[in-house]
């Protein structure tokens, strides 16, 4: 595992941005297939991206969203996020969007295989350990693959899910996201982690037991992980962790 602690969400944004540009830059050559993250944490990077990728050919790159909410009015809300985050300001095309859904699922780890895996995870710790959609207290274990989650498997799942979907009316009974196996199987995986709000939940992550109750504590195991934090959210690492 690489800890990189930076000073702020700007410094964050900045090494998370030369990172994904570093991993896209490969498409130039050959097929690369990324996963990238919605919400706040990753717009910064975005920010920085964003006008370099429109002025650039690279339609060997393909994305993958790595889980998907979808609504009851017909939206997809991680798509749809996606796609004004960081797909319509990259300039993005149709043809390079691979679509992950409620139809697909149950066969999805065999087409990434096919298409010959994924080369980067980039992703965001939650407040529960959750990293993709596997919500503290939805494992068994680590071994699930590209899975469901039933929407009511707790109150602040309920709540986050109905801001996602624009009001609870639009809340799905499932949705469906890369499991552990899915993502521990990517060639590399980036962990950004902003704020002093992320403090308690990083530190066990990195420091506490591995267990399917802190989902994202299974991350460090993955043989090429680069953890992105800055300084709030690292605050409460122990020394060793930080320099070791």
């Amino acid at each position: 595992m690489k800890l990189n602690i930076v000073e702020n969400y700007g410094e964050l944004s900045r090494l998370a941005a030369l990172q994904l540009l570093a991993v896209l830059a490969q498409g130039c050559e050959k097929r690369v297939n990324v996963s990238i993250t919605g919400g706040a944490t990753p717009a910064g990077a975005y920010e920085y991206v964003s006008p370099l990728l429109r002025g650039l050919e690279l339609p060997n790159v393909h994305y993958y969203n790595f889980d998907e909410i979808p609504m009851k009015n017909g939206g997809k809300a991680t798509l749809d996020s996606l796609r004004e985050l960081f797909f319509e300001p990259c300039g993005i095309r149709e043809v390079q969007i691979e679509t992950f859904d409620e139809h697909n699922y149950r066969t999805y780890d065999q087409k990434l295989r096919a298409d010959g895996g994924l080369d980067l995870v980039l992703m965001g710790l939650g407040g529960d350990g959750h990293f993709c959609g596997n919500i503290a207290g939805s494992l068994a274990d680590f071994g699930v693959g590209c899975h469901t989650v039933d929407s009511d498997l707790n109150e602040w799942l309920t709540g986050l899910l109905a801001d996602a979907c624009g009001g609870s009316e639009n809340v799905p009974d499932q949705f469906v996201t890369f499991g552990p196996a899915t993502v521990m199987e990517a060639k590399k995986l980036i962990l950004i982690v902003s704020g002093e709000k992320k403090a308690e939940i990083l530190k066990k992550a990195l420091e506490g037991p591995v267990t399917p109750e802190v989902p994202a504590s299974v991350l460090r195991l993955h043989p090429d992980i680069t953890v992105i934090a800055d300084r709030a959210a690292a605050s409460r690492l122990k020394e060793e962790t930080i320099h070791g």
